[in-house]
């Protein structure tokens, strides 16, 4: 990833808040069958190793299971969207603007660990279920199910636990601008009906180091 210092997100505490904010990754792995990518969650556990591990699961059936990758990289992407010209002072000023993309992005480089055992799995598809379920006017719960059939799903699908050896995080947003441009880039977003948390993220006014 093309990282330049003005772009680089080198706080853990921010890559994490990005990582949890918006846990839904694309799992990529090398190995001697070629490059394969998987979509699914991954929810961080930030308490083990230096830089965490992340747990997730996939379909047992998943040729993933078969051959393990030498080489894992899970893609975190947070919000992104396209500017236009039209929002910088400088285009009223003198014209010499273009468009870009504004973007945050964590890739997270390690090893996977595969995991079949049962009560893993279940306390995982639990805690997985907890976190997607806690702004539900009722959450539902795996206790809401018959348990063989909670067993019966957990018996099709295998657990991952990806320990994260480096990251690298990217936060594209108009930080190396001055204090007027980001002012009306995130005006632009207000104006276009944007959250003010995903505003200030894109227009560098805020972000993931102050975990707005």
């Amino acid at each position: 990833m093309y990282l330049p210092r003005h772009f680089q997100m080198e706080s853990l505490e921010a890559q994490h808040a990005l990582m949890r904010r918006y846990p839904f990754a694309t799992l990529v792995t090398v190995s001697s069958a070629g490059i394969d990518a998987n979509p699914l969650p991954l929810l961080l556990n930030a308490c083990r190793g230096e830089h965490g591990v992340l747990e997730g699961h996939v379909a047992r059936a998943n040729p993933l299971c078969q051959q393990p990758p030498d080489h894992a990289m899970a893609l975190f992407h947070g919000p992104d969207s396209y500017i236009t010209p039209n929002w910088y002072p400088a285009k009223r000023e003198h014209g010499r603007v273009v468009p870009t993309w504004h973007y945050l992005s964590i890739q997270a480089h390690g090893t996977l660990r595969f995991i079949e055992d049962t009560d893993w799995l279940r306390s995982h598809v639990a805690e997985l279920t907890d976190r997607f379920e806690s702004d539900q006017t009722a959450p539902w719960s795996i206790d809401d199910a018959p348990a063989a059939y909670i067993d019966g799903m957990c018996r099709a699908i295998v657990g991952i636990e990806f320990h994260i050896e480096r990251l690298a995080g990217k936060h594209k947003a108009a930080q190396h601008k001055d204090d007027a441009t980001r002012q009306a880039v995130h005006e632009g977003f207000m104006t276009a009906g944007w959250d003010e948390g995903r505003a200030g993220w894109l227009s560098g006014q805020t972000g993931p180091e102050r975990n707005d």
